[in-house]
């Protein structure tokens, strides 16, 4: 088993993963085609995002919170950067107090997120709950969007923003568990997490 990454990797992983996520969060959103675009909208992507970096993280829960919660502040300004310079947006977004908004979610976000990453290298139950996370969140946000369904403002795309969510919480405990018994029990515990999920995405009012 490869050690550990120290902490100056870590910095700087986080730091330098944040900028690319923020910045390619935008092209991606500007440049690829419906329905996979709006990919870069989800905000069980960047959760995601967060739990992948605390996964390579491996030990220390600490070092893998506080670096995933940077790398997330980091991708706010840097995505409204890659808007400024791609498509000349206001450069007083950066620091809008929507920017800040974001930012303490980015924290949240970060905190759950990069210690989930590294439970999922854990054993018992907290690799099962750390396995849940990054599926759970992203059924919690394909939840959201089916309640837009048939909506008149959405129609039927908001179908296939919720298969594609479910399909990547289904692809990512494939990819993180590392038994058949241990992917399908982390898939059944996604369902309940999801749905809290879900609640706190209604509570923050993201859907």
């Amino acid at each position: 088993m490869r050690p550990a990454p120290d902490h100056r990797r870590v910095a700087l992983v986080a730091v330098l993963g944040g900028f690319l996520l923020g910045f390619l969060d935008f092209v991606w959103i500007k440049y690829v085609p419906y329905p996979f675009a709006n990919l870069g909208n989800s905000s069980a992507v960047w959760a995601v995002a967060a739990f992948a970096f605390g996964f390579w993280v491996r030990s220390g829960p600490v070092r893998a919170a506080v670096g995933a919660a940077v790398g997330l502040v980091v991708a706010v300004p840097s995505y409204y950067v890659a808007a400024a310079l791609i498509q000349g947006d206001d450069w007083a977004v950066l620091w809008a107090t929507t920017s800040l908004i974001w930012m303490a979610f980015g924290v949240l976000a970060g905190v759950i997120f990069g210690v989930g990453g590294v439970w999922a290298r854990g054993s018992g139950w907290w690799r099962v709950i750390g396995t849940a996370l990054p599926a759970a969140v992203l059924f919690a946000e394909a939840l959201v969007q089916a309640r837009r369904i048939n909506h008149p403002s959405y129609g039927i795309e908001p179908l296939w923003n919720a298969l594609i969510n479910a399909v990547l919480g289904v692809l990512v405990v494939a990819l993180v568990g590392r038994t058949a018994r241990q992917r399908l029990v982390a898939l059944a515990t996604a369902v309940p997490l999801a749905l809290v999920g879900f609640v706190a995405f209604r509570l923050a009012s993201f859907g």
